[in-house]
């Protein structure tokens, strides 16, 4: 007796949850291009001179770089409004300082631990803080930065401000408990935050293959119903994009987006890593094929910039950055009485 055909498979329930438009690609204009491509520049040749300095003795401790995920601050933050939104991260946090508008001088000045620094030379590379700017840290504990983001959304709700907090973590934080306690937590009370995982495929020396039985990342929400949106994070105009659909979504009160963003650090974890777990070849493709700079850099010349005008806002730059690590250099460091200060809450 044949047997009988077997089922043809079902197909997997699809949800009925409402989700985020699919993002588009932010239409930029030229100067709106020329200003994505000057902010990128200037945090790349800070974080360049930065580990100058730290080559020289002039940075001690951690020190972690930036270069090479310069679109995703820069175009996520160039998003949001300054006067209200708030911003938190990891110890990676040069270059969402510089993308939020603070100056370069008082950042590297708290590199090198001079008082004139924006956390009086207390904080170093890791701890930047500024309540003025709304930027939270700067925090050196994986993940600590996320439950923290998620109180900052609260307040945001409780004061009625209309703002929204903006959480970056990395791929390695992604595996967190305190990540999913704050999930949770967000998606009950509907808090107006976006929570962003810049995947840059390494957790320290740990690929994101080996360290996380779902890699896809932005599907981390699904079971606190969070939706995901995974975004080129190499692409300034795709994280804008994605970052005015996730504002729209949590500004119309619908709860906190997951926004996964797939970009590449160029340079080790920190300074002291080498980086022997990846080959040279590896980051070399990423530079020639992806480099968020020189796809700007390639759109602005189809629109007609000239080399002298590339020449003359690298020179710029240039010149801005070199000032910032002078100032650094030449400003004192803390008197031994700050040793004693901001050590405890003085005023309730």
């Amino acid at each position: 007796m044949a047997k009988a055909p077997a089922p043809a498979p079902a197909e997997p329930p699809k949800s009925n949850r409402e989700r985020p438009a699919e993002p588009q690609p932010f239409a930029a204009d030229k100067a709106q291009l020329l200003e994505f491509y000057r902010q990128m520049l200037l945090i790349r040749r800070f974080e360049e001179k930065a580990g100058q300095l730290y080559g020289l003795g002039f940075i001690g401790g951690f020190c972690h770089l930036y270069i090479g995920q310069e679109a995703v601050a820069v175009g996520l933050q160039s998003a949001l409004n300054g006067d209200t939104d708030s911003v938190i991260t990891g110890y990676r946090d040069h270059g969402h300082m510089l993308a939020y508008g603070i100056d370069p001088k008082v950042i590297m000045a708290e590199l090198t631990g001079r008082a004139a620094g924006i956390s009086k030379g207390k904080g170093g590379s890791m701890h930047m803080f500024s309540t003025e700017h709304k930027f939270y840290g700067g925090h050196g504990i994986v993940g600590a930065q996320v439950s923290l983001g998620t109180g900052l959304a609260f307040g945001h709700k409780y004061k009625g401000d209309g703002g929204v907090c903006l959480a970056y973590f990395g791929d390695g934080a992604a595996n967190q408990g305190q990540v999913y306690e704050s999930f949770n937590m967000a998606e009950l009370w509907k808090l107006p935050i976006i929570f962003v995982i810049e995947n840059n495929q390494y957790a320290m020396g740990t690929s994101v293959n080996r360290a996380s039985a779902e890699d896809q990342l932005y599907r981390r929400g699904e079971s606190f119903r969070i939706p995901g949106i995974q975004v080129d994070g190499m692409d300034v105009l795709a994280c804008r994009g994605a970052a005015e659909t996730a504002l729209a979504w949590v500004r119309a009160g619908k709860g906190p987006v997951i926004l996964e963003m797939k970009t590449y650090r160029y340079r080790g974890h920190s300074m002291s890593d080498p980086a022997k777990y990846r080959s040279r070849d590896e980051v070399q493709a990423v530079r020639d094929k992806s480099d968020p700079i020189e796809h700007v850099k390639k759109l602005l010349e189809e629109q007609g910039v000239s080399p002298e005008e590339f020449k003359a806002a690298e020179q710029a730059i240039r010149k801005q950055v070199n000032e910032a690590a002078d100032f650094a250099e030449q400003t004192p460091e803390p008197e031994a009485g700050e040793l004693y200060t901001d050590v405890l809450v003085e005023r309730y």
